[in-house]
This record gives C-alpha cells, sequence and structure tokens, in this order.
C-alpha cells in the first residue's frame, strides 16, 4: 500500500489530472418509434457538458449532463418533438496510451467510455405530451482527440444509450405496451432495457492544472531531467560519439578500434576484405578479384573481375548505409558508390539495380517511401559519377524484416541500399 501511495504522489506531480468538455452535434432515436413516425439520420439537436478526472494516464473516469431534442424527418414523418436528458458516470481508457499510438503520433489520441446514469424522455407533442417518462440508461463510445495545445484537444465523439424502463416511444405517439397509458409513478412496470438512441458529437476538451500536460498526453519516457542529469547525458553521449580512429564509425560501435587511416570499413567498424585474399580493400587493387600481395592483390592470372563483383554482391560486402529517418549516406559507406561506379566504368556491359530498404521502425507506407528514397539518392550519386542512366535501375523495397528488430546494431544493417548485377 505504501508504494502504490508513493507512485500516486508520483505521478501527481508530473501531469494534470482534470479536465472540461463541452460537445455539440447529432442524436438519433433508433427505437422504440410509432410505425410510421422516422428521424433524420442526422438530427442536430444534442449537447452535453461533463467534468473528467484521470487516475493515471491509461484510465479515469467522468461524469457528463447531455440534453437534446428528437424531431421527425421532414416530409417523410408525422410532426413529433421530444425533448430529453441524461446523467451518466462513466469509466473512461486512454486507448492512445495503452496501445502506444506515441511511436507514430503525439497529436492524435482515442478514449474509450462506458457507465451509466439516469433520464427522462419527455415528447411535446402526440399521445403522451408532456409525459415525463423516467429511465435509466447504459451509454459505450468512442472519443477521438487532435491535441490543439497543451491546453486545449479537440474531440469528436461516437456513443450509444440504452434507455431502461421506458414507457413512451421516442415520438411520443404510442406507448411500449399498447393499450396502456403512461402511469409517472409506475413507468407500466417495464426494467428491462428497452430503447435504443446514439448521438455523435464534436466538441473541445478545457485541461486544467498546473502542470506541462495532461494524462491524455502523458509520456513516462518524455520526463524532463534536470540540468545536472541533462548536462550529464549530453557529456555520456559526446563521448559515445568519439571516433578516436576516424572510420565514420563512433567508439561506442567500433569493433576495430584502431582502423588504420583510409580503409574502408563496414557497419561495426572492422577492415574490410570484399575477395577475402588477405589484403583489406583500401590496399587492394583489385578489392573485389582475390590474388596475391606480390601483385597488389590482383591476380596473377586474367579473371573476369564481373564474377567476383557479383560474388562480393551476392554476400553482401558492397552496401551503403544510412542515419535513422534518413537518406544521407553516413560517412563510412559512401566509398561503395566509387567502387560500383569504377566498376561500371571497367564493365560497360553490365547494368546494376539500386535496391533501397528500412528498419521495422515508423509506419511502413512511410519506410517503403524513405528506402525508395535512399535507392534513388544512390542511382542519382552514380549518375553523377559518369554512369548512364539506363544502365541503372532503382527501387524501395520497404522494411527488412530478416533483421532483429530489438536489436541497434540489426536495424543499423537494415538502414541500407544494396546493389544487384544484371
Amino acid at each position: 500500500m505504501i508504494g502504490a501511495l508513493t507512485l500516486g504522489v508520483n505521478a501527481q506531480t508530473d501531469y494534470n489530472k482534470w479536465s472540461l468538455e463541452v460537445n455539440g452535434g447529432f442524436n438519433k432515436p433508433m427505437a422504440p418509434l410509432t410505425a410510421g413516425y422516422l428521424s433524420p439520420t442526422l438530427n442536430i439537436g444534442h449537447a452535453d457538458l461533463g467534468v473528467r478526472y484521470m487516475f493515471n494516464e491509461k484510465f479515469g473516469a467522468k461524469l457528463d449532463y447531455g440534453f437534446g431534442s428528437f424531431s421527425e424527418s421532414e416530409g417523410n414523418s408525422p410532426s413529433f418533438s421530444t425533448n430529453y436528458w441524461r446523467l451518466n458516470l462513466q469509466g473512461v481508457a486512454n486507448l492512445g496510451r495503452i496501445m502506444n499510438w506515441e511511436t507514430f503520433s503525439r497529436r492524435v489520441n482515442l478514449l474509450g467510455h462506458f457507465g451509466a446514469g439516469l433520464g427522462q424522455v419527455n415528447p411535446q407533442e402526440n399521445a403522451n405530451a408532456d409525459f415525463n417518462d423516467n429511465v435509466y440508461n447504459f451509454i459505450a463510445g468512442f472519443t477521438g482527440q487532435v491535441k490543439l495545445s497543451e491546453r486545449v484537444a479537440l474531440n469528436a465523439d461516437i456513443s450509444t444509450i440504452i434507455n431502461g424502463r421506458q414507457t413512451t416511444s421516442f415520438d411520443g405517439a404510442s406507448n411500449i405496451n399498447p393499450g396502456t397509458m403512461p402511469n409517472p409513478s409506475t413507468n407500466n412496470g417495464y426494467y428491462g432495457a428497452n430503447a435504443v438512441w446514439w448521438t455523435g458529437t464534436l466538441g473541445l476538451s478545457f485541461y486544467l492544472g498546473s502542470k506541462d500536460t495532461h494524462a491524455d498526453w502523458y509520456i513516462a519516457a518524455d520526463k524532463y531531467a534536470t540540468k545536472e542529469e541533462l548536462a550529464s547525458q549530453i557529456g555520456e553521449i559526446k563521448d559515445m560519439l568519439k571516433d578516436s580512429d576516424g572510420d565514420g564509425v563512433p567508439d561506442y560501435l567500433d569493433k576495430e578500434p584502431n582502423t588504420p587511416a583510409g580503409a574502408r570499413v563496414d557497419s561495426h567498424g572492422r577492415t574490410l576484405d570484399s575477395d577475402g585474399d588477405g589484403i583489406p580493400d583500401h590496399l587492394d587493387k583489385c578489392p573485389f578479384a582475390p590474388g596475391p600481395a606480390s601483385n597488389n592483390g590482383c591476380p596473377v592470372e586474367e579473371v573476369k573481375e564481373v564474377d567476383y563483383f557479383k560474388k562480393a554482391i551476392n554476400e553482401g560486402y558492397v552496401n551503403v548505409y544510412f542515419a535513422f529517418d534518413s537518406a544521407n549516406p553516413l560517412g563510412y559507406s559512401a566509398s561503395s558508390v566509387n567502387y560500383v561506379a569504377n566498376f561500371l566504368k571497367r564493365n560497360p556491359g553490365v547494368s546494376v539495380e539500386i535496391k533501397g530498404y528500412a528498419d521495422e521502425l515508423g509506419p511502413e507506407d512511410y519506410n517503403m517511401k524513405l528506402s525508395e528514397r535512399r535507392a534513388k539518392g544512390v542511382y542519382d550519386q552514380l549518375v553523377a559519377a559518369g554512369i548512364d542512366a539506363s544502365r541503372l535501375t532503382y527501387k524501395g523495397y520497404g522494411e527488412d524484416t530478416s533483421v532483429d528488430k530489438q536489436s541497434a546494431d540489426a536495424r543499423q544493417l537494415a538502414r541500407r541500399t544494396s546493389f544487384e548485377v544484371k
């Protein structure tokens, strides 16, 4: 209990919990209606006022008062006018936080609500005019939210209401139990749920309190750090981003911290030897064709370089890597474009497809476009290097799902363009 109380106190200091809500819009009585009586599909005639309190960022409660009037579909129904009101206590679930919508949007949210209450149906016309039909009700609905500021949100709500113990039809022209007259003291004794209607509204939530944000939009991971904590974190980040050997890979990712100057490296900072002949690419005159050191890494006998280039491609040695959400190549992998350009110049009969990929973070359609931008960027670099555009094609393949989504290193490998020799 002490632990729970402590959590509650801490939560109080992080976000506001109270809000006032004002909404207005449409209503629609579904049943019962007297035969021949119809209402418009969208009848403008409902408003509600509410106050809401969130126990935490995911669950809360609200008390709201709704009122309005039902009327006939003009030209399609006999005339009727029926006033109503309802008062409901409801539980609220912040579905956006429960489903982690913050991973793709910080301005759009969804609430669910369910509860019960009391109400009254009061026909103004027809046989039951001026009869106050007291009812109980159940209500359930969904509220979409768009954050306008830290103090105001736009709401769009759809709710269904089921009335119980209702005696008269919504048009006031007949009774639910035919042949009886409504009795204000007994309501004919009907206690079941026997009437259904719904509302659709637009409105605003006004957030109250001294904190920077409301529970609707609060994300625990976004707690503000103190100046001291922030300075410490910045220092740690600077240390992590140091690149002692200047190979373009920060020290915290570099598995070869003393890479020779000018060496071509992979995403882990390891010197590449694409053809596996023991001579690193930056010293190898033929990086895609194995050969002895005495011949500067080139084969003694004439070998078709294109075969080794295809092998290097198929085994994943030549890739261009990108930072998160970026279409600009990382420094350590930009030289791959030069290798491809030089190969194409030496082999004029060869064409290449450039394939773009992205990791699995973010919306799938966005990642598809990002992968295409990456492929197009490398395509433009090859054209700028003097390669005829007719020898090049490019395509975005979207998310690479073959890697471990939970691993930062694996996601880095997914953020790439690769090449396929045609």
